[in-house]
C-alpha cells in the first residue's frame, strides 16, 4: 500500500466522520459542504426505499426537517472500507445512530444499525460524497423511562 492510498484512505474516513460529527451538531448546511451539488441520496428501511433525493438544495431541506424533530443525535462510526480509483472511490461504512425524539411528553429513542454504500469524487484536490445509500437494517425504538 503506498502512502498515497493510505492518505486518501484516512480523507475519505475524515469525510464520513464529518458527516457524522456535523449531522449530530445539526449543522445541516455545513454538512451539505460535503457532498457534490448533484449528489444522490437514498435510503433503504428493512429493504423498502424510503427516500430518494437529488441534489443538495433538496438534501439540506429533507435534513432540516427531520432534524427539527429530533432533540438529539448520537452517532457512532464503525468499519470502513474503500477501493479507491484515481478521483474516484466507493466505500462502505457502518453505524450506530441514536436519536431522541418527543412524543406525548415523552423521550423516544430510536436505534439504528446503518450500512452506507458510498460514491466519492475527488475536485480540486478535495474529496466529496457524490452517492450516499443508506440501509437501515435494525431499527429499534422505546420510551426512555424518566
Amino acid at each position: 500500500m503506498t502512502l498515497e492510498t493510505l492518505k486518501t484512505k484516512e480523507e475519505l474516513r475524515n469525510l464520513i466522520d464529518a458527516y457524522a460529527s456535523l449531522g449530530d451538531e445539526k449543522k445541516i448546511s455545513e454538512q451539505m459542504a460535503l457532498f457534490t451539488p448533484d449528489a444522490t441520496y437514498k435510503v433503504y428501511m428493512n429493504n423498502i426505499l424510503v427516500a430518494d433525493i437529488a441534489g443538495t438544495a433538496a438534501l439540506e431541506n429533507e435534513f432540516d426537517g427531520h432534524a427539527a424533530q429530533v432533540k438529539s443525535y448520537f452517532t457512532l462510526n464503525g468499519q470502513h472500507t474503500v477501493k479507491i480509483n484515481g478521483d474516484s472511490a466507493t466505500g462502505i461504512s457502518f453505524s450506530q445512530i441514536k436519536m431522541i425524539r418527543e412524543s406525548d411528553g415523552k423521550h423516544v429513542l430510536s436505534d439504528y444499525s446503518v450500512k452506507y454504500e458510498d460514491e466519492y469524487v475527488n475536485q480540486n484536490g478535495r474529496w466529496f460524497i457524490n452517492s450516499r445509500i443508506g440501509h437501515f437494517l435494525i431499527i429499534e425504538a422505546r420510551t426512555l423511562e424518566a
